[in-house]
């Protein structure tokens, strides 16, 4: 009797030594947070690989192009759809409401909201985020950019650039920029390349963060 107790407190204890830890709650990640922007910018880099303006239609809400292309503003719509929030359907929300606070009439000619490619301009972008974020100055300090920050630039040809400002810095302290500008999703040294057009902020509570 006593060998067939030991046999078993020798197998137990073996068995307690060869178990695996049990695995531990994952951390929440913090959604809705400007660096929880920056990470979900971020993360199209080297996956993003193609500039890709051509017009398509979309799936409604939530709908996008094929994430090996895009253009600047899907960095941005991408970025905050891993924050559960939809500029493609926020944006065309937001327009029905204020049709006559967009650029539409006198840049495309549309006379009513197109939930395909509205989301995807530049300029009813900035005029969403002036309207539910905050407006700042676009200013030739380096260090009123903070992480999570949108900037919008004046291209050569009249052109119009989006991108997130990172939270990481060039070798002289300017912050990076989260952008396609021509060559896929990128971390660059580009804020002062161009002149400033815009900046904003717009970090709202996400359902993720009121669940909590």
């Amino acid at each position: 009797m006593r060998k067939t107790l030991s046999t078993l407190l020798l197998a137990l204890l073996a068995a307690a030594s060869s178990a695996q830890p049990a695995p531990q709650p994952e951390t929440p990640r913090a959604s809705g947070t400007p660096q929880a922007l920056v990470d979900a910018a971020r993360s199209q880099v080297g996956v993003t690989l193609t500039y890709d303006p051509a017009y398509r239609r979309l799936a409604y809400p939530n709908g996008d192009v094929p994430i090996e292309r895009g253009v600047c503003t899907d960095v941005v719509v991408r970025a905050y759809r891993k924050l559960d929030l939809d500029l493609q359907s926020l944006v065309h929300q937001d327009m029905k409401k204020a049709w006559g606070t967009y650029t539409h009439q006198a840049r495309w000619q549309l006379k009513a909201p197109d939930p395909n490619i509205d989301h995807r301009r530049v300029p009813n972008l900035a005029t969403f985020f002036a309207r539910h974020g905050t407006a700042l100055p676009a200013s030739p300090e380096a260090k009123t950019y903070l992480p999570g920050d949108i900037v919008t630039w004046r291209l050569p040809h009249d052109l119009t650039h989006i991108g997130i400002v990172s939270d990481k810095f060039s070798g002289d302290g300017v912050p990076l920029i989260i952008h396609n500008i021509g060559a896929g999703a990128r971390e660059e040294n580009m804020l002062f390349a161009y002149p400033i057009t815009g900046h904003y902020r717009w970090h709202p509570r996400t359902e993720a963060d009121r669940r909590r």
